[in-house]
Parts: C-alpha cells; structure tokens; sequence
C-alpha cells in the first residue's frame, strides 16, 4: 500500500475545548487513520513544527507525529498512536524554551526530564517505542501532555500563561503555519 499524501489542515488554538481534555484511545486502523496521519505530518510541517498532537488539528485521537532531533543531532520522524510516557525514576531535569503551535508565537522556559521514553503502535498496531534525550525527550513529553489535555503553558505560573496568552491572541496568523510546536 502507498502512503497517501497528506494535506494540511488549521492548527487549533488553545482555548479550544479538544485541546483541554484527554484525547479519546485509537481502536480502528484503516485507511482513514493512514489519511490522518499523513495530514497530521502535513499540517506539522506547513507550520514549520517539530511535532503535533491530533487534537492541535482538531481531532480527539491519542496520536502524534513528530521530526526532530535528539541530543546527538540526529532526527526522528515517527508517528505514536496510544502512546504511554514513560519517565526515568531518577529526576533529571533541563529547563528550556519551549513553543506550541496551538500558543502561535510565544515561548517560554519550561522544566522537564532530560530523557523519555514513549510506547505505543504504529499503524498497523505494531509495536513502536522511542527513547529520546535533548529535544526528542522534551517533544514526547509535550505531544503526549496534548493528548492528556495539557498545553506546555499550564506548566507556567498563571501570570506567565495569561501574558502569552494574550500575545498569542494578538499573533496574526490563524491556522496552518503559526508557530512551533
């Protein structure tokens, strides 16, 4: 089978209801998941992201896509359906900028794990895990904070959070290409 080539779709903002509830578990693998995922890449790399949560495109499923790198340098392209996070016993923690194409514009230092670990499957229900130091570890632990209702700036000081929020308002774009997640 060929993958499909995907389309972009609008990135939704914070704010909206799908971003703020833990997103619904995958159970049909068909052609119209393989579809999903391709728009979800798509829609990723028209907004000039490093990854994307299916409810940042509006949909309440428990997948995410992501390319970027780890602290070596060297990439990952992967989609995670039904990822769980899994974080080392040991706290090890990097505070630094983090963005969100759903918060357009704005960035902030957040804390978290130096290394992470996601497990879940693939499209055909296979087996996938990624281990991630650098900013592949901070990006599996952002996409899997969106599918459990989280934005990177409910971490932040309530203060903080209404300041970007604002100037995310403001940021002119809406949809695709609007920011980094």
């Amino acid at each position: 089978m060929q993958t499909p080539t995907g389309t972009p779709r609008p990135i939704t903002r914070y704010g909206t209801p799908v971003l703020h509830r833990r997103c619904a578990e995958v159970t049909v693998f068909d052609d119209a998941l393989t579809q999903l995922v391709a728009d979800m890449f798509a829609s990723m790399y028209a907004a000039h992201g490093v990854g994307l949560a299916a409810n940042q495109i509006g949909v309440d499923a428990r997948i995410f896509v992501l390319d970027c790198p780890d602290a070596t340098g060297a990439h990952t392209t992967a989609h995670v359906i039904n990822p769980v996070l899994h974080l080392p016993e040991q706290r090890d923690l990097v505070t630094d900028s983090e963005g969100c194409l759903s918060v357009p514009g704005q960035y902030a230092e957040v804390t978290r794990q130096a290394t992470a670990t996601v497990i879940g499957v693939d499209l055909h229900g296979q087996p996938v895990r990624i281990d991630g130091t650098g900013t592949l570890a901070r990006c599996l632990q952002h996409e899997v904070d969106h599918l459990d209702g989280l934005a990177y700036v409910d971490r932040l000081p309530a203060r903080t959070r209404k300041r970007l929020l604002a100037a995310a308002a403001e940021h002119p774009g809406v949809g695709v290409g609007t920011g980094q997640d």
